[in-house]
């Protein structure tokens, strides 16, 4: 049975533990690894934001930056890095989504997926509720305090690294230890700069700085995260380690074929006490969710 927790996301209150809530990707960008381009378009994103929330889900996760693996991106000492996306760039894809969606469904539940400060701000302003850092409020020095001060819900993700660092970092012997320990002093160090304990949801990032066989661990052990007594969020869907798991003569899986295998890992997430799963096929996950939830 897993723990219940009111998140306060400013605006509302949700109620996680007692069913499984399902966030939808919008990857409004032109390289994201899995469906980069397909939603570039404001439109095109909102009619499929839309779509999202009709098969099921409850938040819909707007992101205008890919942190795929090899991705360049911004950081303190050189926040405009040629290769990667500028703060303008960012805005210019996901505030006009945000605004739209909000315009044809008010009652749309929007999280920013952004580690930019300005961006998370902007993106709250137009009417989104959740703050999602995959840097876990490290690579903008701004983030926690912003954060603090827009008193909107927030996923801290753990990532290892930088997605073009991930190919060389060293193995870890006890990856589920090593990302409890990094959890614990990141959200600690979030409350010290003022942001409150029921705001938070903890992701441990799969796939983000860990390698194929580190991920495996991370799934068999979930349910060690609840020692953290925050609500868990899992972000499984399509990642290239269950294509790797799901390898056929010596070829992983493609991204087409990836989705039974995606299932059975949220499936599993939930069994073990997830809160949030973030998919990229909601109608499915909607469904096993459900399921699933009759039988945690």
């Amino acid at each position: 049975m897993r723990s219940v927790f009111d998140w306060n996301i400013g605006t509302r209150t949700l109620l996680l533990g007692k069913r499984t809530l399902i966030m939808g990707v919008l990857n409004v960008t032109p390289d994201s690894f899995s469906d980069g381009g397909k939603f570039i378009d404001k439109d095109h994103a909102v009619e499929h934001a839309l779509q999202l929330i009709q098969d099921g889900a409850d938040i819909i996760d707007v992101g205008g930056e890919s942190t795929r693996p090899g991705a360049k991106t911004a950081d303190a000492e050189n926040p405009i890095k040629p290769e990667a996306v500028s703060e303008q760039e960012e805005l210019n894809r996901v505030i006009p989504v945000i605004l739209l969606l909000k315009q044809l469904e008010p009652k749309a539940l929007i999280s920013i997926d952004t580690y930019k400060a300005g961006v998370a701000r902007a993106a709250v302003e137009a009417g989104a509720e959740i703050v999602n850092d995959i840097s876990g409020f490290l690579w903008d020095p701004k983030m926690r305090k912003t954060l603090a001060e827009l008193k909107c819900g927030a996923i801290l993700m753990h990532m290892r690294g930088r997605p073009d660092e991930w190919r060389n970092l060293p193995p870890v012997p006890d990856i589920v230890t090593l990302v409890k320990r990094e959890l614990s002093e990141r959200v600690d160090a979030a409350m010290m700069a003022g942001m409150k304990r029921e705001k938070i949801v903890l992701d441990p990032g799969f796939g983000f700085g860990k390698n194929f066989q580190e991920n495996y661990p991370l799934l068999k052990r979930f349910e060690e995260f609840h020692g953290l007594r925050y609500p868990l969020l899992v972000g499984i869907s399509r990642k290239s380690f269950v294509g790797r798991a799901l390898a056929r003569d010596g070829r992983d899986a493609v991204i087409a074929e990836r989705i039974y295998g995606t299932l059975a890992a949220e499936t599993v997430a939930i069994l073990k006490g997830a809160h949030i799963i973030r998919t990229h096929d909601v109608r499915v996950c909607a469904d096993a969710a459900r399921i699933a939830d009759l039988a945690s």
